[in-house]
């Protein structure tokens, strides 16, 4: 499926991704909750249904720390509320950019994905540098609005100020039930 928009002009077609972000255990152990965590969990599980729907690749990519996120630990897997299917895509990264030294972009490249949407934690870390990361490699991305979070006690303003800095670089920034795969 795609957008309206692209549906009125077929020749712009566009091929999609989900980037499911660093939803791991440890980060909602941390002292201050995620925002919204529940909403979170819910707003990306219904993102991966309808990708998986569309036949979009899903991508659940995980952070491997030194200090916290240690590979293989109870704390570095997925939060439990998530489902990964065995058709789904796993990357490990230790650069918060997800398409750092990952080959992330080669392989959607090699998929024909010209168009990632991006969900997960943290929004002003991860999410943030693989939006931009994304752009860098020249992909069309999308930010699901209501699909990312952090755990400032302001996380809300947080969340604010990175979608309009994100949008003024070239993100489009959607609610989750705004965006078609």
């Amino acid at each position: 499926m795609v957008s309206q928009k692209e549906k009125s002009n077929p020749s712009d077609t566009q091929k999609s991704a989900l980037l499911v972000i660093d939803v791991q255990n440890d980060l909602f152990e941390k002292g201050t909750p995620v925002y919204r965590a529940d909403t979170l969990l819910a707003n990306i599980n219904a993102l991966v249904e309808n990708a998986h729907k569309a036949g979009a690749p899903v991508v659940y990519i995980q952070h491997n720390g030194k200090k916290h996120l240690i590979k293989g630990t109870e704390g570095w897997h997925l939060h439990s509320e998530l489902h990964p299917e065995p058709d789904d895509w796993r990357v490990s990264k230790e650069n918060s950019n997800s398409f750092e030294n990952t080959g992330l972009a080669e392989r959607l490249t090699a998929y024909g994905i010209n168009h990632v949407v991006a969900t997960g934690l943290v929004s002003h870390g991860c999410v943030k540098n693989t939006c931009l990361g994304g752009l860098k490699e020249g992909f069309k991305v999308t930010l699901a609005a209501d699909a990312h979070s952090n755990f400032s006690k302001n996380a809300d303003q947080v969340i604010e100020k990175w979608h309009k800095t994100l949008a003024e670089n070239g993100v489009t920034v959607l609610d989750s039930g705004e965006i078609c795969f």
